[in-house]
This record gives C-alpha cells, sequence and structure tokens, in this order.
C-alpha cells in the first residue's frame, strides 16, 4: 500500500507550522503533532478534553534518538526494543527536550518506534518526535480504526491524513513497559 507525496507534504507542512494531524499508526490512529511544540501539544489536549496532568506517548522512527529525549537509556530498553513482536511503548525516566506539558510531574515520557511507513516517513521527514494520542475524546472507546472516529475529531485536528482511511482492520493499542532509573520494569499493559 503506498500513499500519495501530497498526503505526507501536507501533514508534514500542518506539523511544521504548529499544527495537529489525525493519522494512522501501527497500532491505532492517533492525533499528533510536534512533540517539541507546546501550543501544538496543548491543541490536542483542549481537543481531547483531557487534563495536561496525563500524559501522551510519542513516536519515534529511529531508537538511537531516544537519548535525545531522555537522560538515560537503560540497557534493558535496547534488549526490549530488539525484542519487541508487536508495538511497545516503553516509559522512560527522566524526559527532556520536549514541550514541557507533555512531560508530566514525575517527568517520565511513553516513546514507541513505529513501524508503519507513512508515520516513519512523516517523523523522519519533520526531524522531531511525534506525538501520538488515541483519537478519541478523553474517557470515550478508542476507535479502532478510521471508520470508528468521532466527527468532533475529525473537524477539531487541522489536517486528516488520507492514507488508509479505507482499512478496517481493527488495531489494538500497544503494550506498555515503564523503566525505573535502578532497572525496575514493569507491565502496565500487555
Amino acid at each position: 500500500m503506498r500513499y500519495e507525496k501530497e498526503d505526507i507534504n501536507k501533514a508534514i507542512e500542518v506539523i511544521k507550522e504548529g499544527g495537529i494531524v489525525l493519522y494512522p499508526t501501527d497500532t491505532v490512529w492517533g492525533i499528533g503533532c510536534d512533540a517539541t511544540n507546546e501550543e501544538a501539544v496543548r491543541k490536542i489536549y483542549e481537543l481531547k478534553q483531557r487534563e495536561d496532568s496525563k500524559s501522551m506517548l510519542v513516536l519515534m522512527e529511529n531508537p538511537g534518538l531516544i537519548d535525545r529525549y531522555v537522560d538515560e537509556m537503560p540497557d534493558v530498553a535496547w534488549e526490549l526494543i530488539e525484542v519487541a513482536d508487536k508495538p511497545m511503548t516503553i516509559i522512560y525516566p527522566n524526559a527532556k527536550n520536549l514541550a514541557s506539558n507533555l512531560i508530566p510531574e514525575e517527568k517520565t515520557i511513553g516513546i514507541r518506534i513505529t513501524e508503519e511507513k507513512f508515520t516513519k516517513d512523516l517523523i523522519r521527514r519533520i526531524r522531531k518526535p511525534l506525538v501520538s494520542t488515541s483519537a478519541n475524546i478523553s474517557g470515550q472507546p478508542t476507535p479502532a480504526n478510521f471508520t470508528e472516529i468521532s466527527d468532533e475529531i475529525k473537524n477539531g485536528v487541522d489536517y486528516v491524513v488520507q492514507f488508509r482511511q479505507d482499512d478496517i482492520e481493527k488495531k489494538q493499542a500497544s503494550s506498555i513497559i515503564k523503566l525505573g532509573t535502578g532497572g525496575q520494569i514493569q507491565v502496565l499493559r500487555k
């Protein structure tokens, strides 16, 4: 499945201008923006009607760049990334270089390395991590595919990616693992 050049170029333009986009990921559809842009992050919290104390994760396309956004990359994280056979979000301690309203009080950040082609190319081209939060109003069910996303969300973003809108496969959210500074591992969602 290929995406149109105009589609990714429009998404890049909107993100670089501080906008928010609705886009496909390797799990569920996401609402995203430049993870270093505080104003764009605020727009997502407002659209989702979500308190900014509830953290959102970021997607990256290359695990070698994670240490730009966390103080220390625990060795066990490399092992987890290597053996992952499905999408996995790792929550790292001591987040840095991201929008301040994206980093909760405990200074953690959830990062997932995406394998979805459109998203991977998008992140590579904006050269920043991409916020990824489910495409729903806070407290509502997570849509499993594009057809389940509410009009409120579709109309509330600055751009809706065209790629994979007709994909009706029901996707699952990622597993979530939290790493502590002393090497602790906590599975939050399988």
